[in-house]
C-alpha cells in the first residue's frame, strides 16, 4: 500500500501520525497529573491500598451473590446440608438405640450369671477344680476361695521338696 501512495499522502499521514503521538503523549502526562492528584485525595482521606482492596472484594462480592447461578447454588448446597444433617441424626439414632442393647444385654448377662453357675457345664468344671485342689493340697473342705488353693498348692509343692530333699541326704 505504501507504494500506492503519493508523495502529498505520505507528508499528509506523516504529519497526522506526529499530531497523534503529541495528542498521546499530552493524554500521558495528563493521566499522569490526575494519578497523582488522585493519590493526594485518598491519603487526605485516609484511604489506603488495604482499604480499597477491602472495598473491591466486598463490591465484588455483592456482584457474586446477587447473580442467579450462586442462588441456585445456594439452595441446592442448604438442601444437601439439611439432607446430610438428616441423614446423621439417622445414623446417630441408629448408634444410640445399639448402644442400648449392648447395655440391656450386658444387665442380662450379668443377671443370668447365677443361673450359669448351676448349668451342668460349669459344675463340670467346678468338680474337676475341687478335684485338682484336692489332690494338690490335700484333703481340705470343699468351697475354699482361690487365694486358699494357690497356697495349699504352695505348700503341697513346698513339702515335697523338702521330703525329696530329705531323701536324697539319706541316700
Amino acid at each position: 500500500m505504501a507504494e500506492t501512495l503519493s508523495e502529498e499522502e505520505r507528508d499528509e499521514l506523516r504529519k497526522e501520525l506526529a499530531k497523534v503521538e503529541e495528542e498521546i503523549q499530552t493524554l500521558s502526562q495528563v493521566l499522569a497529573a490526575k494519578e497523582k492528584h488522585l493519590a493526594e485525595i485518598k491519603r487526605k482521606l485516609g484511604i489506603n491500598s488495604l482499604q480499597e482492596l477491602k472495598q473491591n472484594i466486598t463490591k465484588s462480592w455483592q456482584d457474586v451473590t446477587s447473580t442467579t447461578a450462586y442462588k441456585r447454588t445456594s439452595e441446592t448446597l442448604s438442601q444437601a446440608g439439611q439432607k446430610a444433617s438428616a441423614a446423621f441424626s439417622s445414623v446417630g439414632s441408629v448408634i444410640t438405640k445399639k448402644f442400648e442393647d449392648v447395655s440391656i444385654r450386658s444387665i442380662q448377662h450379668s443377671i443370668s450369671m447365677p443361673i450359669m453357675r448351676n448349668s451342668p457345664t460349669f459344675k463340670s468344671f467346678e468338680e474337676k477344680v475341687e478335684n485338682f485342689k484336692s489332690k494338690v493340697g490335700g484333703s481340705k473342705p470343699a468351697g475354699g476361695d482361690f487365694g486358699e488353693v494357690l497356697n495349699s498348692a504352695a505348700n503341697a509343692s513346698a513339702t515335697e521338696t523338702i521330703a525329696e530333699q530329705t531323701e536324697e541326704e539319706t541316700h
